[in-house]
């Protein structure tokens, strides 16, 4: 590694340790921003910068045109760039830059995508689909239960271990983004194969290993997020779901199916463990005739044609 290389990359890898340390960001989060500035470090050091104050609105821009040419998405970019902003917003801090470069550098945001989401025909098939008579086939069925049923991220659901469930007070806790913990409700279905795979298919997957997981392989350790993905998506084809199923789709559901029951917004950012509410807020979308429907039910004026 050359010296400019590595004075670039020493100040990522200080960066790196704080936000770790004093934001608690998600692993995956910082494990992004790793790669992601490795890459940038990489693209400077190939354009003769060898430290962070040589660093122009020039240089960024020229980045962001070698991203496009490597046809990344819109918010793929976006994402190095937030987590760029955050380097420098370090840097300043620690000295060693006098001003941040980007505000100079001009792009437009990714538009969001609507959330892909599946109907209660499309969840009660799925969720039907695994045999419940085999252990592995219950293990699915209450992963899929609780992944409705409490709108976890995939990465928490893997993660669940037993001492999380209160199965007296039907809720289970979590600790999602940032170290956040909170407390999900979940409902008398997921509960009960739940309780089902726990209390006795979970003792016969195991067969006598111990593991504090409650969703495992065969070897008694738990899933991967790809695991996971291939699962899901094995059962959505087999059960004849058209629709892209990943893991988060059951997520989006679960928080698509709340607001369309009645359910207020902030209860249900409170469920997702969502800190802005403007990230929970893409799942009021709601489609034209529902619009229309709504319209017709509620507003005084057509209320009053009856």
């Amino acid at each position: 590694m050359s010296p400019a290389n590595e004075s670039l990359s020493l100040y990522v890898d200080r960066f790196l340790a704080s936000i770790t340390v004093e934001k608690g960001l998600a692993k995956n989060t910082v494990e992004a921003y790793s790669r992601d500035l490795a890459q940038l470090v990489e693209f400077l050091t190939q354009q003769g910068i060898g430290a962070w104050p040589d660093v122009e609105p020039l240089q960024l821009r020229s980045y962001i045109g070698y991203l496009r040419e490597q046809r990344l998405a819109n918010r793929s970019i976006v994402r190095r760039l937030v987590g760029l902003r955050r380097l420098y917003r370090f840097l300043k801090i620690e000295g060693v830059v006098a001003k941040d470069p980007l505000p100079s550098v001009r792009f437009a945001a990714a538009p969001r995508k609507l959330p892909n989401t599946l109907s209660g025909d499309d969840i009660a098939k799925l969720i039907a689909h695994p045999d419940p008579t085999s252990p592995l086939g219950m293990r699915d069925r209450a992963m899929f239960e609780l992944l409705y049923g409490a709108g976890l991220r995939v990465s928490e659901l893997i993660g669940v271990q037993l001492q999380q469930i209160n199965f007296d007070g039907n809720y289970l806790t979590v600790k999602g983004k940032g170290s956040k913990v909170r407390a999900i409700p979940f409902g008398k279905f997921a509960r009960e194969k739940l309780y089902s795979y726990v209390t006795d298919m979970r003792p016969r997957l195991l067969k006598g290993k111990a593991s504090p997981f409650v969703f495992t392989n065969r070897s008694g350790r738990p899933l991967s997020r790809q695991g996971f993905w291939k699962i899901i998506r094995a059962h959505a084809l087999a059960a004849g779901i058209d629709k892209r199923v990943t893991p988060h789709t059951l997520r989006h559901s679960f928080a698509t199916h709340l607001l369309e029951g009645g359910a207020d917004l902030r209860s249900v950012q409170a469920m997702l463990g969502h800190a802005d509410i403007s990230t929970t807020q893409i799942y009021t979308h709601v489609d034209g005739a529902r619009l229309k429907k709504v319209h017709r039910e509620f507003h005084p004026r057509e209320r009053s044609r009856g």
